[in-house]
């Protein structure tokens, strides 16, 4: 294989195959920024031959502008913006419509998109009763799965994705409704009183206010609570072509409506390897037990013998640091100082296993620092949510993104329908035998 550019010609790959004389010259495409990128879409016709890329871990699926990943150096883009830029100084409604509509609103478009949301926000009143068909101890993730496909059923007034003002309709309600869902799953769960939402509050606010307040008691904002949470939906918001998005994506290349996408992509997002890493590191530091057994978990991890899963340290995309991770751990020290929490061993412990990464050169060496996922779950356990919400809280924030990328593709006219290829390697062509015979 080899790459060429001559003069003002655009660069190629071209790419032989040996035993042979024939060849393929591809275009090389380049983005803004990032690798470029060798255009296969040929290769099968001129060569007949595919490309091996388990996970899609080296292959650009869509040509995409919303999110921008650097994981060598660390370096997280929402439409350009530097995500610590957007956690310090923005919100999450405001990094909503950026993602939406790829540029930050002046303030009278910021006003009318947070009433837009707000709108939204309260569910049809037969959804309330679509939640008894669940078992109590279902899993909220089970319960939001069901209830953001089944939307369609109740929403279906919007459901023609080439009509640009429908799209729009279909995207402010799964951004409205989805605390809703979410928090009313959690009170079903628990046997509480589903809240309605509250227009006066910000969509952070009413998220907890939904989640922790009951009818018989006042319920009562925390600011640093709120910011926490605001924080946490802006840091989740999107993340690229990861596997949930790349769900949503390939959902929505059949034309399926914008309901059934989402809910795929929030399928995708509860395996523990993706969405399900903050509640696996709980798991982790509940399965340690006391601080004291932190050096002997230590030592199993750095045994190549032992089967002992790290986790919360490191990620698969960020090379060096998950700029995340950052703005988590200040939100995480803000949120246990106003909540006076000191004698908590499980916190204890998160804070003494941070402590170690940072210093012991096994941590440092292999770039093992604590992730986004580590301090998100710190700061859950500590308000008091369940380990079982975690991922839900991760599906409500990544649904604009979702939906963001799910509209990007709609109106991209050089998506098709998805249809990866394979590597068949079971048996050949052969005869049916009679069961007589067998």
């Amino acid at each position: 294989m080899s790459s060429t550019a001559k003069g003002g010609a655009k660069p190629t790959v071209t790419i032989t195959l040996d035993g042979s004389n024939r060849s393929a010259t591809l275009p090389l495409l380049a983005g803004s920024i990032g690798p470029q990128t060798v255009d296969i879409r040929k290769l099968y016709g001129e060569l007949g031959i595919f490309t091996y890329d388990p996970g899609y871990g080296a292959t650009a699926s869509c040509e995409s502008k919303i999110t921008y990943i650097d994981g060598d150096a660390g370096i997280l883009l929402y439409r350009g913006y530097p995500i610590e830029q957007l956690a310090e100084k923005s919100d999450f409604i405001e990094v909503a419509y950026l993602l939406l509509e790829g540029e930050l609103p002046n303030a009278a478009q910021l006003e009318d998109f947070r009433k837009n949301v707000t709108y939204h926000t309260m569910l049809h009143e037969q959804i309330r009763r679509f939640f008894d068909g669940f078992r109590r101890d279902a899993h909220p993730m089970a319960i939001i799965c069901g209830v953001v496909g089944a939307l369609a059923a109740f929403y279906h007034d919007n459901l023609d994705i080439n009509d640009a003002r429908q799209r729009e309709v279909a995207a402010f309600r799964l951004i409205a409704k989805i605390p809703t869902i979410a928090a009313w799953a959690y009170k079903y769960s628990i046997g509480q009183p589903f809240m309605y939402p509250r227009n006066d509050l910000n969509y952070a606010e009413n998220f907890l206010y939904m989640l922790n307040a009951v009818p018989a008691e006042p319920w009562k904002n925390n600011p640093i609570l709120s910011r926490a949470m605001d924080r946490i939906l802006v840091l989740h918001a999107d993340h690229e072509q990861n596997a949930s998005t790349s769900t949503v994506r390939l959902a929505g290349s059949t034309g399926a409506n914008p309901f059934a996408c989402i809910a795929a992509g929030i399928a995708a997002l509860w395996g523990p390897s993706h969405g399900g890493a903050n509640e696996a590191v709980l798991k982790m530091l509940g399965e340690i037990g006391t601080p004291e057994n932190i050096p002997q978990f230590i030592r199993e991890v750095k045994d190549k013998n032992s089967h002992t899963k790290l986790m919360g340290f490191g990620h698969r995309v960020y090379k060096n640091f998950d700029p995340r991770a950052k703005i988590m751990k200040e939100t995480c020290h803000e949120v246990l100082a106003e909540l006076g929490i000191k004698d908590e061993p499980l916190l204890d412990m998160a804070m003494e296993m941070e402590r170690i990464a940072l210093e012991d050169d096994y941590f440092v060496s292999r770039k093992l620092y604590p992730n986004v996922d580590f301090y998100s779950g710190i700061i859950l356990k500590a308000m008091g949510i369940p380990t079982s919400m975690f991922t839900v809280l991760f599906a409500v924030a990544r649904t604009v993104g979702w939906v963001s990328q799910w509209k990007e593709l709609i109106e991209d006219p050089s998506q098709r329908i998805g249809r990866p290829r394979q590597i068949y390697s079971g048996a050949t062509r052969r005869d049916y035998v009679p069961v007589s015979g067998r």
